[in-house]
């Protein structure tokens, strides 16, 4: 359980890193930070002795409490051979892949990972950065929370670029940053997909896609460009978003109510693999046919796509190459060294859940 001091000495912390205190800012008095954190001056004093001497907050005698130059300090301290890894998900689907991949490479440069994740939340996000800059880590590889909306969390990646942390992104990208990083060409891969439907005489096809994230949107934008190259059916295509907070009991009804009318899509493309497994259940449930009446598209290859009945048609995700790259990258950047962004083309895999209409 954290102590009453170490509760002060992190919140002190945070706002330093965050920017809430900027280096030269003089600090609240210790009797601001007691009625703060509702705690007594022996703890105050405690929690800001450790700051001063990990160098974050220095005293002047009869001024008072101000913020250290700590970014400069950490650029030429630190050198504990850590790498933060943070991602959306960790124990599930794809991910572990990712994270295998990342370990085999800097554990066999002599660096330890630390790992993070967001569930797709942007304040745990905040507190994933936060928590690696304590950790004092020397280099992040870092999967975009919700990164087709507006990051709140644009200060803290400034001060990680001003504390000269290199970051890696994986799966996206933040387009307000400049990070080098590593996916898949998820607009052409999901145009495939449907192109390869319209061979298969598939004409009406419902999407569904998970639009908080930059894949998602990739991947629903890949569905509209397949269709704008058939402009006389294009008017026959249907589109379900949901975000990933959203209750997805909700959007399994939508496409319940989509698929139970007598001019029901014939094919279905999912924003991935976990998806299209919930999906077919949704159109078994409804006593139609994968895919005897229902085509049904996945993306990412996720390792269960193959064993279901029937196994999916989906997308290839390079999964533990992604990581095995991304680990080989970011030992480059620790040691100073250019790396160049990389845009993987995903193999198609064609498995039991297409038909031919």
């Amino acid at each position: 359980m954290e102590t009453k001091y170490e509760t002060v000495k992190k919140g002190i912390k945070a706002d330093i890193i965050a920017g809430t205190y900027q280096t030269g800012d003089k600090l609240p008095t210790e009797s601001d930070f007691m009625k703060q954190f509702g705690v007594s001056r022996y703890t105050v004093r405690r929690a800001v002795g450790e700051l001063q001497n990990e160098r974050f907050i220095y005293r002047i005698q009869g001024g008072g409490m101000f913020v250290d130059d700590w970014q400069s300090e950490r650029i030429t301290q630190v050198n504990n051979k850590m790498v933060g890894v943070i991602t959306t998900h960790i124990a599930d689907y794809i991910f572990p892949n990712i994270i295998n991949g990342i370990d085999r490479i800097v554990s066999d440069n002599g660096y330890s990972i630390l790992i993070s994740n967001t569930h797709n939340n942007h304040q745990k996000e905040r507190q994933s950065l936060i928590r690696m800059l304590d950790s004092d880590v020397e280099a992040m590889i870092i999967e975009p929370t919700q990164s087709a909306l507006p990051n709140p969390n644009l200060d803290i990646y400034k001060k990680i670029c001003e504390a000269g942390i290199p970051i890696l992104c994986v799966n996206a990208h933040y387009n307000d940053l400049d990070f080098s990083y590593i996916e898949t060409n998820d607009l052409e891969a999901e145009q495939r997909l449907i192109e390869y439907l319209f061979t298969q005489e598939h004409e009406k096809i419902l999407g569904v896609f998970q639009v908080d994230d930059s894949q998602g949107v990739h991947r629903m934008n890949g569905f509209v460009q397949a269709y704008l190259k058939h402009p006389k059916i294009s008017y026959l295509s249907e589109i379900v978003m949901y975000q990933s907070s959203d209750e997805m009991a909700k959007i399994f009804e939508r496409v319940s109510n989509i698929m139970s009318r007598d001019d029901h899509p014939t094919a279905i493309a999912c924003y991935n693999d976990q998806l299209a497994i919930q999906i077919i259940d949704v159109i078994r449930s409804l006593d139609l046919r994968v895919p005897e009446d229902v085509s049904v598209v996945g993306f990412d290859d996720y390792q269960l796509s193959e064993y279901i009945e029937p196994s999916l048609t989906t997308m290839a995700h390079p999964k533990e190459k992604m990581g095995i790259d991304a680990g080989n990258a970011i030992i480059k950047m620790i040691n100073k060294e250019s790396v160049e962004s990389v845009t993987y083309d995903p193999e198609m895999i064609i498995r039991n859940s297409t038909k031919r209409k």
